[in-house]
């Protein structure tokens, strides 16, 4: 190694400029020494911390690898494989954590406290050496000054000596402190040397040990586990990358669909509907008052389960349920001007909710399943036949069944060749045609709302009283029912009229029943005006339930034939004589639905007619007066609201045809 710079420590005691300046040299490179080794023990420090969190780190990376199992992934089906490796890696990182924790430590005891230990004690001890240098020095030429103003003349050998004496204790003073210090700087040259290698000599080996032993605790029992770890891995990838392909192709194929699906209401004319449907989903817009007045519109997501209506909001987890379908009833309603509205109402007759379908297809199709769920077809062994069953029997009832063979007949004429060649006429379905024919004549049109009729307006409108432009009943009206002996109000839903050619049986209203249904479910006509069908002694009036105006009304005198539908309980029927305005008479049937049972309705009917009889004979009417209940006011008690609203509510079985 080649020679250092010295201090002559000869010189000292001279003390020449030669030797000041070749001192400033020396002091200026232990300054830049002591400048130097604070940015590296930074430095170190910085290695030898980073050593620390690399322990903490690989601590809690370990912690984290064992805590995937507990984390109950949603999706985690398959995970075995992959918690068994994060155990065995966790192991992995506890051993390499021992490992990293023994060269912190290494690190700490062979790189950091020896550059420590240079710069507290080498390069402190310079600095110190420098000030007791530089005082000593100062004395000396204080001492110096004031031996060089001793007079001449007037000597006093006691204060020469006394000076003299001064000086010499400085000059001794600043040689020591001169020698210590040339010492140290000299001695410095050679220990910076050792302090900048020992350091790295220490970090060098304690990083060789760390890889020394890793490789020793590692090599050779993880070579198959990371072979085995690395092939799952390329499985996994390889998995992906077909699984990625696959789904670019399905993109591709779903963006080249046609327009159509993201446009709604895009073939109105002519939606394709599947009348069948006994469960669907899909968005609708719920009709929700916030005051009064005001109204807001909520996008929802809605699904049948069974019976009921459910909804769920977007982000829930799971839906709610909105509304109970069985012995429900739906229809089309205009609401705030939007297109494609209906309402579900209760078997009670309450409103229930309002709801808008995006498009026609929608529309229709949610009114068919909520139909059809309504009649508790969810209930049977095979819910899709049954739908197609009662919608293949209302496509055939549209018609009059003498139309319907010729209907028949053109869409399959070979086959109804065969059938006329090889097949015989049963005289029973004979029967049923000409019965038919005898009841309804065929092509009779069918009327879906209530429209008043021609005579009766010109009787409403006749004379000198101007009409009432909003419809209002007059006070006779009151007056007629204070003097009704009967007064019994059910909630009603018009169905349908038409006009008939016999009233001798029950069997025309059946029939009437029949047309009426299928011609709704055929032409997709689901609205039904909802009345308070008010039945008296005298008559039968319709009623809004709204605004308690007098839609239509008949006397029951003209009301020759009632009857309630067989199977469905809720659907009701009469006949009633009309006159026309030539004085011919014609015959029409209409057609309800009730919220009660409809033999109720016809027993109240029934009931009013006895009293038409008896009012003509006072000892029939005291006889039919002591043999039914009456109210506090004299009138024929025929339902209290507790046995009509149980009756509504504990019904089972009712199905509603519209």
């Amino acid at each position: 190694m080649p020679a250092v710079d010295k201090l002559l420590l000869e010189e000292a005691l001279q003390d020449s400029p030669q030797t000041r300046s070749l001192l400033s040299v020396f002091e200026e490179d232990a300054g830049t020494l002591t400048e130097y080794t604070n940015q590296l023990l930074q430095a170190m420090q910085r290695v030898y911390g980073a050593q620390n969190e690399m322990c903490l780190a690989t601590q809690q990376l370990s912690k984290q690898l064992l805590a995937y199992e507990k984390q109950h992934f949603a999706l985690g089906k398959g995970d075995e494989e992959v918690i068994s490796t994060l155990h065995y890696f966790s192991k992995v990182v506890d051993e390499l954590n021992i490992l990293h924790s023994e060269l912190a430590k290494q690190l700490a005891d062979t790189m950091v406290l020896p550059i420590i230990q240079f710069r507290e004690k080498d390069l402190t001890e310079v600095s110190t050496l420098k000030d007791l240098f530089g005082l000593a020095s100062n004395e000396h030429d204080v001492s110096m000054a004031k031996y060089s103003r001793l007079p001449k003349r007037k000597e006093n050998e006691k204060l020469k000596a006394e000076v003299a004496k001064e000086v010499a204790n400085a000059r001794r003073k600043q040689h020591l402190s001169s020698l210590q210090y040339y010492c140290a700087l000299n001695a410095l040259q050679y220990r910076k040397r050792v302090a900048m290698m020992e350091p790295m000599l220490g970090y060098t080996r304690g990083q060789i040990n760390f890889f020394k032993k890793g490789a020793e605790m590692f090599s050779k029992r993880m070579d198959s586990f990371l072979s085995s770890v690395s092939d799952m891995v390329q499985s996994i990838q390889g998995e992906l990358d077909a699984e990625a392909e696959k789904m670019r192709i399905c993109q591709q194929d779903l963006i080249a669909v046609n327009e159509s699906v993201y446009t709604p209401d895009s073939d109105v004319t002519s939606p394709a509907i599947n009348r069948n449907l006994i469960q669907k989903a899909g968005y609708l817009n719920l009709r929700n008052k916030t005051g009064l007045v005001t109204t807001t519109w909520e996008r929802l997501y809605f699904f049948t389960q069974g019976g009921n209506l459910m909804c769920q909001p977007r982000g829930a987890v799971a839906g709610g349920l909105i509304q109970d379908l069985d012995n429900c009833s739906v229809m089309a309603v205009d609401c705030e001007d939007r297109r494609y509205c209906f309402q579900i109402t209760t078997p009670t007759g309450k409103a229930g909710i309002t709801l808008q379908a995006e498009s026609k297809k929608e529309y229709e199709e949610w009114i068919c399943a909520i139909n059809n769920i309504s009649r508790q077809i969810y209930l049977t062994d095979n819910p899709e036949a049954a739908a197609i069953k009662l919608n293949q029997t209302a496509l055939q009832a549209v018609t009059p069944i003498t139309s319907f063979g010729k209907k028949h007949e053109v869409h399959h004429p070979s086959q109804n060749v065969k059938n006329m060649e090889n097949d015989k006429i049963n005289p029973s379905e004979l029967a049923g045609i000409h019965d038919s024919q005898q009841f309804i004549a065929p092509g009779t049109p069918i009327q879906f709302d209530i429209v008043l009729p021609a005579t009766e307006f010109l009787d409403q409108n006749r004379g000198g009283r101007r009409a009432n432009p909003f419809g209002e009943t007059e006070d006779s009206s009151k007056d007629e029912e204070e003097d009704s002996l009967l007064q019994q109000m059910f909630v009603v839903r018009f169905l349908g009229s038409m006009a008939v050619q016999s009233d001798g049986t029950s069997e025309v209203i059946y029939e009437a029943m029949r047309q009426v249904l299928a011609a709704r479910a055929i032409h997709n006509i689901f609205r039904m005006t909802e009345s308070h069908l008010m039945v008296t002694s005298k008559n039968l009036r319709l009623i809004d339930p709204q605004t308690q105006v007098t839609r239509t009304s008949f006397d029951l005198a003209t009301v020759t034939q009632f009857a309630a539908h067989q199977d469905n309980k809720r659907l009701i029927g009469f006949v009633v004589h009309l006159s026309e305005t030539l004085g011919e008479e014609s015959m029409s049937a209409y057609v309800f639905e009730s919220n009660t049972e409809g033999e109720k309705i016809c027993y109240a009917i029934s009931l009013g007619k006895e009293i038409i009889e008896a009012q003509k004979d006072p000892e029939a009417l005291a006889q039919l007066m002591k043999s039914m209940p009456l109210t506090n006011d004299g009138k024929f008690m025929l339902l209290s609201d507790q046995s009509e609203e149980d009756g509504t509510i504990h019904e089972e079985g009712d199905e509603s045809e519209a």
